[in-house]
C-alpha cells in the first residue's frame, strides 16, 4: 500500500488563477504544489483583455512589466450598430476602463506567472479523481489518476467550471448560457490599420469584436446564440472559420477579411458557462480547509471582461489571508490550532471576495441575458437593473484588491 504524501498547500489547476495563486503564495514565503492535468502549461482562448484592476494585481505579483512590453495600451471603446435591412450604421465611443487596459496573449501571461515560480511547483499530468476528508485530521485527501494519494492541509480549487474541488465542497454546478463564442488571432506582418481601440460591431444577435494586441497582431471574437451544430464545429478549426464567416457575412469588409486571414491554429469555439448571482449570496465555497478560486468560484460570461482580472484578485486576497493567519502560528502550536488558522484564513478570503464577486456576477448576468434576446419583460428588468445599480458601467475596472 502506497504511503500518503502530505503537502501544506495544494492548488488544483495550472491555469491563470492557479499559477497566480501559487506565485502570490510564493511572494509571501508559502510553498505550494500545483496539480495540472495536462502535460504542459495550458492557455486556451488566444488572448485576454486585462483592465486596471487586473494590472494592479499583476504589479503586486511582480510580473506586470513583463507582460506590458508586448501589448499596446487601448485608448477607448467603440461600438458600431448595424441594421441588416436598412444598412444604417450607428457609431458610439467611450472609455473602456478607469485607467490602464491592454489585450495580452494568454500564453505570455501564463508563462510570465510560471517563470517566477520555484522549480517543481507545477506537477503535470496530475489528474484528481476524487477527494475525501481524512477522518482523523479533517484535511482533504486527493486520489490521483496515477494511483497516488495526497493529503493537503490547504486545498485550493482553481480547476475551472468543471471543478472537482467544487464537487467536494458540495456546491451547485455552473449553468450553461444560450450564448457561445469564437475566438482567434490574425497576424499582419507589415502592420495592421486598426486603431488601438476595443471595437465591437453588432448586427441582430451577433457581435464581432476586434482588439489590437500589438502593431502586428489583432485578437478577435464573435458571440452569438449557441446552436446544436456548434458541438461538431468546435472540433474542426476550418469549420470554425467557415461558420464565423457565414455568421458575419454582412459585417464591414475589414472585419470579415480579418476572420478570413486568421491564424487557423488560434481558433477556438466554446459555449459560455456562468455562476448564478444567487449562488454567490448563499454559497459557502469553503469546507474545512478547502476552497475555490477563479472560474470555479465565479464563472461569468465575458461581456464585462472580468473573468481573468477577478481571478488575479482572488490570488492576491487568498495569499494575503493565509499569510496573515499563519503569522499567528508558533512552532509550539499543535496541528489542531494550525488547522483552525487555515480555516479562519479561508473564511476571511470567502467573505472578503463575496460582495465584489456578486457585483461582477450580476452585471455579467444582466448583459448575458440581454445578448440572448429576451422577452420584453426580461429586457425591461435588465435595463432597470443597469440604470439603478450600474449607472457607471466601468466602475468595476477601478477596483483595488489591496496589497499582497
Amino acid at each position: 500500500m502506497r504511503a500518503v504524501e502530505e503537502r501544506d498547500v495544494v492548488i488544483v489547476g495550472g491555469g491563470i488563477c492557479g499559477l497566480a495563486t501559487a506565485l502570490a503564495l510564493h511572494r509571501k514565503g508559502i510553498e505550494s504544489l500545483v496539480l495540472e492535468s495536462s502535460n504542459s502549461l495550458r492557455s486556451a482562448g488566444a488572448a485576454i483583455t486585462i483592465r486596471t484592476n487586473g494590472w494592479l494585481a499583476l504589479d503586486r505579483l511582480g510580473v506586470g512589466d513583463k507582460i506590458r512590453k508586448n501589448a499596446v495600451p487601448l485608448q477607448a471603446f467603440r461600438e458600431q450598430r448595424l441594421d441588416s435591412r436598412s444598412g444604417m450604421l450607428i457609431k458610439t465611443e467611450g472609455p473602456l476602463s478607469k485607467g490602464e487596459v491592454r489585450c495580452v496573449k494568454r500564453n505570455e501571461l501564463i508563462e510570465a506567472l510560471a517563470s517566477d515560480l520555484p522549480d517543481g511547483t507545477v506537477c503535470f499530468e496530475c489528474h484528481v479523481l476524487h477527494i475525501e476528508t481524512d477522518p482523523v485530521t479533517s484535511f482533504p485527501v486527493l486520489q490521483l489518476s496515477s494511483g497516488s494519494t495526497l493529503k493537503a492541509k490547504v486545498l485550493i480549487g482553481c480547476d475551472g467550471v468543471n471543478s472537482v474541488v467544487l464537487d467536494y465542497l458540495g456546491m451547485n454546478p455552473t449553468k450553461v448560457s444560450c450564448t457561445s463564442a469564437v475566438r482567434g488571432f490574425t497576424s499582419y506582418p507589415n502592420g495592421h490599420k486598426f486603431d488601438n481601440v476595443f471595437t465591437i460591431a453588432k448586427m441582430d444577435r451577433v457581435i464581432l469584436g476586434s482588439v489590437p494586441v500589438n502593431d502586428e497582431l489583432v485578437y478577435w471574437f464573435i458571440t452569438r446564440l449557441w446552436t446544436s451544430q456548434d458541438s461538431t464545429i468546435s472540433r474542426d478549426q476550418e469549420l470554425i472559420r467557415m461558420q464565423s464567416l457565414k455568421s458575419t457575412q454582412n459585417f464591414p469588409a475589414q472585419m470579415t477579411e480579418m476572420i478570413r486571414r486568421s491564424d487557423k491554429g488560434s481558433l477556438s469555439s466554446m459555449r459560455f458557462r456562468y455562476r448564478a448571482p444567487w449562488d454567490l449570496v448563499y454559497g459557502r465555497f469553503r469546507k474545512g480547509t478547502a476552497t475555490v478560486a477563479g472560474d470555479a468560484l465565479h464563472a461569468m460570461s465575458p461581456f464585462i471582461g472580468q473573468g481573468g482580472g477577478a481571478s488575479l484578485e482572488d490570488a492576491i486576497v487568498l495569499a494575503r489571508c493565509l499569510s496573515r493567519k499563519l503569522s499567528e502560528v508558533t512552532e509550539e502550536d499543535g496541528e489542531g490550532r494550525r488547522r483552525r488558522k487555515y480555516e479562519e484564513a479561508l473564511a476571511d478570503y470567502v467573505e472578503e471576495r463575496r460582495m465584489r464577486l456578486l457585483g461582477l456576477s450580476i452585471l455579467s448576468y444582466v448583459f448575458n441575458k440581454l445578448s440572448e434576446g429576451p422577452c420584453m419583460v426580461v429586457k425591461i428588468i435588465c435595463v432597470l437593473i443597469l440604470i439603478v445599480f450600474f449607472k457607471d458601467r466601468i466602475a468595476h475596472t477601478a477596483f483595488d484588491c489591496g496589497q499582497l
